[in-house]
């Protein structure tokens, strides 16, 4: 059970900014971290069901549905410290500004955005918050928990599917995790999908999920040899876009 604690615990520290507290020293080595990818869709979940609270307070308020979803979206954003949207427009400059592998890795580690950068997070966060204004009021809930778990499972497959571009970075710090950890976060993953949603409309999702990661991946495979941690973000925010649109549609 501290195991499993100490995984939890180290998956949130990881992916948000929630002041939660932290395991022991030896459980943020790079083993620990890899192992604790099973508890990503959990996390995902937590940061949906947090986003979810903050759209039902702005309709509480008389807001409409559209600022609603802004302030659900931007409490996401502020939960993760904007992690993954740093990865996905550090991910859109590297392959569209690029020449070459080492080009495209060295502009992935500058700090500073450019014109791919700012369109890819233009368009995803539009999209992510067209998506949310679009839910239906009886399936906020399920649609933001579900598209939020998908999206950091969408983390783990990337990890599963692809090898480190680099061999240091955040990507290099969940490399290779135990593969008894992604099945654990597929079946977590998965599960919740199943336990919110209907059949058929749960299936649509899972099947935009994995059409989503298998594009994020040709192209990190083709034009850097895998990931870094600028691609798993980018898979998260494309993975959950892609779900949120789905849920948005079958509502």
């Amino acid at each position: 059970m501290r195991a499993l604690m100490d995984d939890i615990l180290s998956a949130f520290g990881l992916l948000t900014r929630l002041p939660l507290p932290l395991p022991g020293r030896g459980s943020h080595e790079a083993s620990n971290l890899s192992r604790s990818v099973w508890a990503y869709p959990l996390v995902g979940a937590g940061v949906g069901a947090l986003s979810a609270l903050v759209w039902f307070a702005a309709q509480l308020a008389g807001l409409g549905l559209g600022l609603s979803a802004g302030l659900a979206l931007t409490s996401q954003i502020l939960i993760t410290g904007a992690l993954h949207e740093d990865g996905l427009a550090d991910f859109a400059d590297g392959l569209g500004g690029g020449s070459d592998v080492p080009e495209k890795l060295a502009i992935m580690r500058d700090s500073r955005i450019g014109t791919y950068g700012v369109i890819a997070l233009v368009m995803v966060l539009g999209l992510r918050w067209g998506g949310i204004a679009g839910l239906a009021l009886h399936t906020v809930l399920a649609g933001l928990v579900c598209s939020a778990a998908l999206g950091r499972l969408g983390i783990v497959a990337l990890l599963a599917l692809l090898g480190p571009a680099r061999d240091d970075g955040l990507g290099a710090l969940v490399a290779n995790p135990p593969r008894r950890s992604v099945m654990a976060a597929f079946v977590l993953g998965v599960g919740l999908v199943m336990a919110h949603l209907p059949v058929i409309t749960a299936s649509l999702a899972l099947l935009a999920f994995a059409a989503v990661v298998g594009i994020v991946a040709v192209l990190a495979k083709r034009q850097i040899g895998g990931y870094t941690g600028d691609v798993l973000g980018a898979g998260e925010q494309l993975a959950q876009t892609g779900v949120l649109l789905v849920l948005a549609a079958a509502t």
